[in-house]
């Protein structure tokens, strides 16, 4: 084991070099499969309790679903049970990478007003959508100087980054979406999840204006920070277009590293890769756990599902307008006690696949959870975040936020009935 953790970026690495060169039939797919298990064997000593212990939870449910599933005829293959997330993982990989073209601005004094709310509103959904988890560190950290994060900047943050997920092909709530909703294409949800990001601003931005009367310290953004996010996700959808045949999460896969090998700011450019795979890599645990473990309690579910065919027949329902409203409602529900969003995902797909829905409503549902989740619930990552490093209660959170979640929720339910 020692030696497996010397070399557990590597690993990480490993995950998505594989997994590219399995999607081109040059390795087997199970190379990649145990780079990822091996690295998440690596990274166990560093997970929290909590974090251990939900993941156990998850395996265990799915191994002893799986086993009896066995005992009833029903044996699913090795892919689907170790390696159905391995395309998310990969993608998550290749995203991490993009940390390194971020820059830091702490000269500049911190913009005051409705003019700073709407800045720090927009750049962090922007930033966000690309850099992902370490953009929420750089405007808090920046944000609370020799104080506090206020409740008030946190949900502004909070709620802005989440809302990426609707849109956003780098976010890794877009891999889930395309892994659990078989066949969605995601340039179909990009217009109505441009709309739900604006709307998540927009309701953020009159609720601090109103709430601070104008004295909120945004974050100092430079129009030219913006230039990255800009430039990859035009590059996403011209080669989107260029090359229909190649899914959007390889083409994200090749983009991001490439992109940050040419646009990275520190140098030498070798150093700095090399310290960003041994150092920051291996500090991905948690979510190389989650997902891996989310993927074989999915297949658990999927299991007892095909075990009982009459139980869960199906047939002569659709997936409705109401179906996906009570659905999302729910999702959102168990959010606040702690299920991470790739678990109910993990959890509804397989219910949900045998009404045959619309692939694209089914990922704009999946969409529609992970933002509104991550961006009101005190118990997702994001939640903790703000309670542990910031000293934001979670009970402050979740009181700001309900009328957030439940907003949100029945916009993105209009949003389906009308326009999906």
């Amino acid at each position: 084991m020692p030696a497996l953790n010397k070399f557990t970026g590597w690993l990480v690495l490993g995950t998505l070099v594989f997994y590219l060169l399995s999607v081109a039939d040059w390795v087997s797919t199970a190379l990649p499969t145990l780079c990822a298990w091996g690295a998440n064997a690596a990274m166990w000593k560093t997970l929290p309790k909590g974090a251990k212990r939900q993941v156990l939870i998850l395996m265990g449910i799915g191994v002893l679903a799986l086993i009896f599933a066995a005992t009833q005829g029903i044996w699913m293959t090795w892919r689907e049970v170790l390696a159905i997330n391995l395309p998310m993982l990969a993608m998550f990989v290749a995203v991490s990478f993009l940390d390194l073209t971020s820059s830091r601005d702490t000269s500049r004094p911190l913009p005051k007003g409705l003019k700073a709310i709407v800045n720090t509103a927009f750049g962090v959904q922007l930033l966000g959508a690309v850099i992902n988890m370490s953009v929420i560190m750089v405007f808090a950290d920046r944000m609370k100087g020799i104080g506090r994060l206020s409740s008030t900047q946190q949900f502004v943050i909070t709620r802005s980054f989440s809302a990426a997920a609707w849109w956003s092909p780098f976010f890794v709530a877009t891999g889930v979406a395309l892994t659990y909703a078989p066949g969605m294409k995601w340039q179909h949800t990009v217009i109505p999840g441009i709309f739900m990001g604006l709307m998540s601003v927009a309701f953020s931005t009159i609720q601090a204006y109103r709430r601070t009367k104008g004295d909120f310290e945004g974050y100092p953004i430079r129009r030219e920070s913006l230039f990255v996010p800009l430039l990859l996700s035009i590059a996403v959808i011209i080669c989107h277009f260029t090359w229909q045949n190649i899914s959007i999460l390889v083409l994200i896969c090749l983009i991001a590293p490439i992109a940050t090998m040419l646009l990275m700011k520190a140098r030498p450019r070798k150093q700095a890769l090399l310290s960003f795979v041994d150092d920051k890599l291996p500090r991905i645990g948690s979510q190389f756990a989650l997902f891996l473990a989310a993927g074989l309690f999915s297949n658990g579910i999927k299991a007892i599902i095909l075990c009982y065919p009459q139980v869960f027949d199906v047939a002569s329902s659709h997936f409705s307008v109401f179906i996906f409203a009570v659905t999302l409602a729910g999702m959102i529900l168990v959010s606040y006690v702690g299920v991470h969003p790739v678990i109910s995902v993990a959890v509804v797909s397989p219910i949900l696949l045998p009404l045959h829905p619309e692939p694209t409503q089914l990922g704009f549902l999946f969409f529609s959870a992970w933002a509104i989740s991550t961006g009101s619930s005190a118990l997702t990552g994001l939640g903790l975040l703000m309670t542990g490093r910031y000293q934001v209660p979670a009970s402050v959170i979740v009181k700001n936020s309900w009328r957030y979640a439940l907003c949100m929720w029945f916009l993105a339910s209009f949003v389906n009935a009308v326009f999906l």
